[in-house]
């Protein structure tokens, strides 16, 4: 991951590994197992001086601009009037309980939606639209 400036001047156009933008709700622990665990490229806000405290209008359009699939915990991105899914770069509103059950829930959204059939991630799979995942849409 490089500075904000390097993100925005070159963006990917066939990435290696799913492209993420997580916004300040999403837990750190959960960052360090997309990073890790699920080998994705996160871009997390609060590690950005300039992004740590923007408002979620910005969070929207720059994960468009930057062509990162936004992750986060705040279901107001699902209200179309302000967040219009035309305009959004794919939008992931994850809720469990617990981070456990976010882990397994986001491992799931990794292999149906983040990676086609051979595991080689889409670039910007969700562009125009947004998905709930909680632990009942995880169940197989």
């Amino acid at each position: 991951m490089g500075t904000l400036a390097s993100e925005l001047a070159a963006l990917a156009p066939f990435p290696s590994r799913p492209r993420v933008y997580a916004d300040a709700n999403v837990p750190a622990g959960l960052v360090t197992y997309m990073r890790e665990r699920l080998d994705w490229d996160v871009l997390f806000v609060v590690e950005e001086d300039e992004l740590r405290r923007a408002p979620d209008r910005r969070h929207y359009a720059l994960a468009r601009q930057m062509e990162r699939t936004l992750i986060t915990m705040d279901r107001d991105y699902l209200d179309e009037r302000r967040f219009p899914a035309g305009e959004s770069g794919g939008v992931v509103v994850i809720w469990a309980p617990n981070e456990q059950l976010m882990a397994r829930t986001l491992a799931l959204v990794d292999a149906r939606v983040l990676r086609a059939v051979d595991g080689a991630p889409i670039a910007v799979p969700l562009r125009g639209g947004k998905l709930v995942a909680d632990p009942e849409w995880a169940i197989p």
